[in-house]
């Protein structure tokens, strides 16, 4: 069976797609950057030799490449061979909303929002049909309030977490053997950051943590999975404080990450 991975040439779907693969599943892998995609499938291949792995490069801030990549995947593998599908492909756009840059929100939006979407549908369709799999959406603990500075940001991730949760419910009540999950990390230790535009002090967990623990909860069935127990305790006490306070407070947490 295989796995589709998207944004699979660094971070956390790049450790994903190891994970993925030291439990057995063939891969499919997708990213912008042709030459970042082979590198990521010989790193993976060192671990999992006997793997077979496919790179199909895409821009999937472009809506009509994902539906090219959806049917790249199918044709390449059989759409009754998809067993596990990420969407993982994500940027960032840091600063205040009147001076960020508006072509850059777009893009973010067509890339977090929706590329998840289409590919969530498409690709759900063919595991319902197949009447097995799992699909997982890589979301953000910053999808469960609002974050000035870094708004585009939060409110894509919002919707990501939105509207994996009703999906979920929905298979659910239908009694549907296909699994669908949520990952929500707080910060972790990669190159996203900095592509950002954005200084992170403090704790963070490495990317192999989240995608290990984010493949586990989805392969278990759960809806959300948080990994680490202190993001768990500030998910918790951000919705204690409510909408308003949630929003001042991180006002203050996301201006400290301009470095000021």
């Amino acid at each position: 069976m295989y796995a589709v991975v998207t944004g699979a040439s660094a971070g956390i779907g790049l450790e994903i797609a190891k994970c993925l693969a030291g439990k057995g599943y063939d891969l499919i892998l997708t990213a912008r950057s042709e030459k970042r995609l082979q590198k990521a499938r010989s790193a993976i291949l060192k671990q999992s030799p006997d793997r077979e792995i496919l790179c199909i490069p895409a821009d999937l801030s472009v809506r009509e490449e994902c539906f090219h990549f959806y049917d790249a995947c199918c044709e390449a593998v059989g759409p009754e061979n998809i067993d596990f599908v990420v969407n993982n492909a994500g940027m960032g756009v840091y600063g205040l909303f009147t001076e960020t840059d508006l072509d850059k929100e777009l893009t973010l939006i067509d890339l977090n929002v929706t590329a998840v979407h289409i590919l969530s549908k498409l690709f759900l369709r063919t595991l319902v049909k197949n009447g097995h799999g799992v699909l997982m959406n890589v979301g953000s603990c910053a999808g469960f309030t609002s974050g000035p500075t870094f708004s585009s940001y939060y409110a894509s991730k919002n919707y990501v977490v939105r509207l994996t949760e009703a999906i979920h419910e929905e298979l659910r009540h239908a009694h549907s053997p296909v699994k669908v999950s949520c990952l929500c990390p707080g910060p972790v230790d990669t190159a996203f950051n900095d592509n950002s535009g954005v200084k992170v002090s403090g704790r963070q967990i490495s990317a192999e943590k989240a995608a290990r623990d984010g493949v586990e909860g989805a392969l278990k069935g759960k809806m959300i999975v948080i990994p680490g127990i202190g993001m768990k305790a500030v998910t918790v006490g951000s919705h204690l404080l409510g909408e308003h306070l949630s929003t001042v407070l991180n006002y203050y947490v996301q201006k400290r990450k301009a470095g000021e």
